[in-house]
């Protein structure tokens, strides 16, 4: 476990998970990213990790794991008063399985940007390059590449665009952010869902960061994508097409940068080059389940 503590949000996301989720659900079993994302809108990820553990820990709940797939282990959680979890476990088990598996997770992510591609253009934001490593003369030595990069207004962007229920790696999040640096753009991450922690960073280096919230399921998948927002409430969705409420907050936010590139004062501020001390974000995840998209 982790060396740092934050401790005020870990007791009140103890004291939610404790109240308002197993309170009124006292027959119910939930998986640590089903609880991860279902509060997300009020504690980071990791902050939901740390609050279950010690919830764990002080014996206010009980936890295990079960095979999910492959080497992979899924933890669950559940009331002290339920008797009978097992058999509530296996059936996500296989549910979550399903979207688990590298196939179907890996074309999610394809499909995410395939949305993406088709409306960016559509407000203005034109294409530039795909998978990039090198842009306008310059060029980067970094292991990964960027997604895209897109142009409006004369003004190009870095683009990571992230159609997953967990957040990016912090490793990944600071190479990518790196990679713009080295390529002269500012970078835009399009996330599912992004720590405000993150979001800033991005901000300081002259981007930004829009949130779409809906995991993008595949079209012709609306009727698991329902079946898993149902039995596990999660924010997945199968639409044809990227919301316009959306693509509006896009236009907005580069709109103000826009504005504002004129009279830039402040040089963007960029993360430190990798290989520092592990953060407390990544330091609570169970190792089993890293890497994997459940």
């Amino acid at each position: 476990m982790p060396r740092r503590h934050p401790d005020r949000s870990v007791f009140e996301a103890k004291r939610v998970i404790i109240e308002e989720v197993f309170g009124p659900h006292p027959e119910s079993v939930f998986y640590e990213r089903q609880l991860q994302v279902q509060l997300e809108k009020r504690f980071f990820h990791w902050i939901t990790g740390y609050a279950l553990h010690e919830l764990c820990q002080e014996g206010a709940i009980r936890t295990e794991r079960l095979p999910l797939l492959g080497q992979t282990r899924i933890r669950f959680y559940w009331s002290n008063t339920l008797r009978s979890w097992k058999r509530t476990a296996n059936h996500i088990v296989k549910l979550v399985a399903r979207y688990s598996v590298p196939e179907f997770a890996i074309a999610i992510g394809v499909h995410g940007e395939t949305m993406f591609d088709a409306a960016l253009p559509k407000v203005g934001f034109v294409p530039k390059a795909w998978n990039v490593r090198t842009y306008g003369g310059r060029s980067t030595e970094r292991l990964k590449n960027l997604d895209r990069v897109a142009e409006r207004d004369g003004i190009e962007y870095g683009v990571e665009i992230k159609n997953t229920l967990d957040y990016i790696g912090r490793d990944e999040f600071h190479e990518k952010l790196l990679i713009c640096k080295d390529l002269a753009l500012r970078p835009l991450f399009i996330c599912r869902a992004l720590p405000k922690s993150y979001v800033m960073e991005v901000i300081r280096a002259g981007g930004f960061a829009l949130i779409f919230d809906w995991r993008l399921y595949l079209h012709g998948y609306k009727s698991f994508a329902e079946e898993v927002r149902a039995e596990l409430g999660l924010r997945v969705d199968s639409p044809a097409r990227i919301a316009d409420g959306t693509l509006d907050r896009l236009v907005g936010i580069h709109t103000r940068i826009r504005d504002r590139v004129g009279a830039w004062s402040q040089e963007p501020v960029w993360p430190e080059e990798a290989g520092g001390e592990e953060s407390e974000e990544e330091d609570w995840v169970d190792g089993e389940e890293r890497g994997m998209q459940i």
